[in-house]
């Protein structure tokens, strides 16, 4: 059988696609443990810098699979395998690479919590987005309840979880849900390209700058603030940073090893 996870290398870039078309790419048990097995290649190997998760057909995702998931949320089994990497972060490691998600189509539920626990996203125009949990008596569990209101603000986020009306591209880059809208047919090329400009940069210092910022949202302010200096003198010793001086002075790219 077909993989409802597809994965291709560019180079640095892992391309990460969801691969269910005729259902929409709804996730079924099965599909969440590829998407789990896909990001813990990303995390894991260090040929790799940045993701790029972006789906094939007319849609990013419906959402669940509520069909073939429920029965399992109901017996309180895992939805994913243990020991590896979350794509949402919520229920076991976070991956601690950059992820750029190309949406298009229809984005409902974990599709939405997919985007708030990645770190850039460009979306087609025509998108549709609605974080639609309570209309089947549940609510978000992949992080929206949280993430909406660290990315967009309460009255936003507040707007459209507890209405779970549907939100189109235009609405979702004004209230910073997406950081970019493009044509359908340049929204793939263009989270790549994004992706392509961070996995050209040093990779320890595009790990330590999304740990930091991460670890202010989690800890504060202070907590961020006092790692500065101690993972600086840890970059200051490596050969990448060693690559950057050497660049600057012979005013030429840099080409970083991730060392």
């Amino acid at each position: 059988m077909e993989s409802t996870i597809t994965r291709e290398r560019r180079g640095h870039v892992l391309l990460i696609g969801f691969n269910r078309p005729q259902k929409k790419n709804a996730f079924t048990l099965e599909m969440l443990a590829e998407l789990v097995q896909a990001y813990t290649e990303l995390d894991s190997d260090d040929a790799l810098r940045v993701g790029v998760v972006f789906a094939h057909g007319n849609d990013f995702t419906a959402g669940l699979d509520l069909a073939n998931v429920a029965p399992a949320i109901a017996a309180g089994k895992p939805l994913a395998p243990a020991g590896g990497v979350d794509p949402w972060g919520t229920h076991g490691p976070r991956c601690r690479k950059p992820v750029v998600i190309a949406a298009h189509g229809l984005c409902l539920t974990l599709g939405i919590e997919l985007i708030l626990s990645a770190d850039i996203t460009v979306a087609a125009v025509g998108t549709r987005f609605g974080q639609i949990e309570i209309k089947r008596g549940i609510f978000p569990f992949a992080g929206g309840t949280y993430r909406w209101v660290e990315r967009v603000g309460w009255g936003n986020a507040m707007r459209y979880l507890l209405t779970a009306d549907e939100l189109d591209a235009a609405e979702a880059l004004r209230i910073g849900l997406v950081q970019s809208v493009v044509a359908a047919d340049e929204v793939l090329a263009s989270a790549i390209a994004i992706a392509e400009r961070i996995a050209a940069q040093a990779p320890l210092g595009v790990q330590a700058t999304l740990h930091n910022a991460r670890l202010a949202v989690a800890e504060g302010q202070a907590a961020a603030a006092a790692a500065l200096l101690p993972k600086l003198r840890e970059l200051m010793v490596s050969t990448d940073a060693q690559e950057g001086l050497q660049s600057f002075i012979e005013r030429r790219q840099a080409v970083f090893t991730g060392k």
